[in-house]
């Protein structure tokens, strides 16, 4: 066998390992109630803003920590700190997506959160119709 043909088949080992690895590592989409059975665990869990409870955001305290609830598409509310700074116009999104796992305590703890807000669009389309 040529030195060269050795060369590729171990570069292509490699890759292949690096696929199996990252696809190993990657989280899954679940509601809360499989994310809180399994804490620790990496999730993306989709919800909505709970509007009745308190956001808390203390930049003084801790400019990378913000406190809210949030309850997924089964109804399920649960506490989420996000470590991250308090996202503008949380309180207008429609739908969240939340990135992080479930602690011993019940919570979620998101390291980051990609949100859906109302599209300028829509609210456009809302006036003129």
């Amino acid at each position: 066998m040529k030195r060269s043909h050795i060369i590729a088949i171990v570069i292509i080992a490699v890759a292949i390992g690096a696929l199996v690895g990252s696809l190993y590592d990657s989280s899954t989409y679940a509601d809360l109630g499989q994310a809180l059975s399994n804490p620790g665990k990496e999730y993306h869990v989709v919800g909505t803003l709970d509007r009745s409870q308190e956001i808390v955001y203390e930049p003084s305290m801790n400019a990378s920590l913000t406190s809210f609830s949030m309850r997924d598409l089964q109804g399920r509310t649960c506490r989420v700190h996000l470590a991250k700074a308090k996202p503008q116009d949380l309180e207008r999104s429609e739908r969240l997506v939340l990135i992080g796992e479930a602690n011993a305590n019940g919570d979620f703890e998101a390291r980051d959160m990609l949100m859906k807000c109302p599209s300028k669009y829509n609210e456009e389309n809302k006036v003129e119709g």
